[in-house]
């Protein structure tokens, strides 16, 4: 019998691909996806994306979705707190294993696997230094299907979200930007590809811009979370952040 893992799912290519990849190579049976979402707007954190979206991605891939809220102050401890709860449940259900979809960010792994360690968890890491050039081509070829949803104004624009990441917008990406977007330069909805039973249907909404220094009032007026992401590295700095509003077809 395989030993089951859960997946952190954000709704987004890299969470495709690692599912994917994990699914493919049979070691672990996938119990559930993990999605991080903003308690007062309902919105899944840093994308934007609606969770009745995510909830469809779940439906669409035959798999429970554990929805962790994180309150709208959005601090690290409130994550941690609500992180800690949430694998703390899975341990109990008998899961030692969770996987993630980083590549690249060496720190952050060291993070999240010293706090598996406490909780008597293990962390996996199906994309872990992969090329993140390689990785898109592996998404194209694949057949998944995705819209970028977020965009980084360093170094995409307004014209960029709800744009398909195909072929042409991979090979068109600006010098600078990881392929895959690891430097936070965007964040994509994943809507169909081998994971799924079905595609997931959706509507593009209207394209909204958040900056940075933007106050709980404009935020909400914008209707969705603050995303206080540090500026990426590129041509110019971060002054704010492009977002489409995927709606629930």
């Amino acid at each position: 019998m395989k030993p089951r893992a859960v997946l952190f799912w954000s709704g987004g290519k890299d969470s495709g691909l690692a599912l994917d990849r994990l699914r493919r190579a049979g070691d672990y049976e996938i119990a559930a996806l993990i999605t991080t979402v903003n308690a007062q707007y309902g919105r899944v954190s840093m994308h934007g994306v609606r969770e009745e979206l995510v909830a469809a991605q779940a439906r669409a891939a035959g798999l429970p979705l554990d929805t962790m809220y994180v309150g709208p102050s959005g601090t690290n401890e409130a994550y941690v707190a609500s992180l800690r709860k949430t694998l703390a449940v899975w341990r109990e259900r008998g899961i030692e294993t969770v996987a993630f979809g980083d590549i690249f960010l060496a720190d952050l792994r060291q993070w999240r696997e010293s706090l598996l360690a406490e909780l008597g968890l293990h962390g996996v890491f199906p994309l872990w230094h992969a090329d993140t050039t390689q990785l898109a081509q592996e998404f194209v070829a694949r057949g998944f299907r995705a819209v970028l949803c977020c965009a980084n104004d360093a170094m995409l624009g307004e014209a960029d979200v709800g744009r398909a990441l195909d072929t042409a917008f991979f090979t068109g990406l600006p010098a600078g930007v990881d392929p895959c977007g690891e430097n936070g330069e965007y964040h994509s909805f994943v809507w169909d590809g081998p994971v799924f039973h079905t595609p997931v249907a959706f509507k593009i909404g209207e394209k909204l811009y958040r900056p940075l220094e933007a106050t709980p009032a404009t935020a909400a007026a914008a209707n969705g979370p603050m995303i206080p992401v540090p500026a990426a590295p590129g041509p110019s700095a971060t002054k704010g952040f492009w977002f489409v509003d995927l709606l629930p077809a």
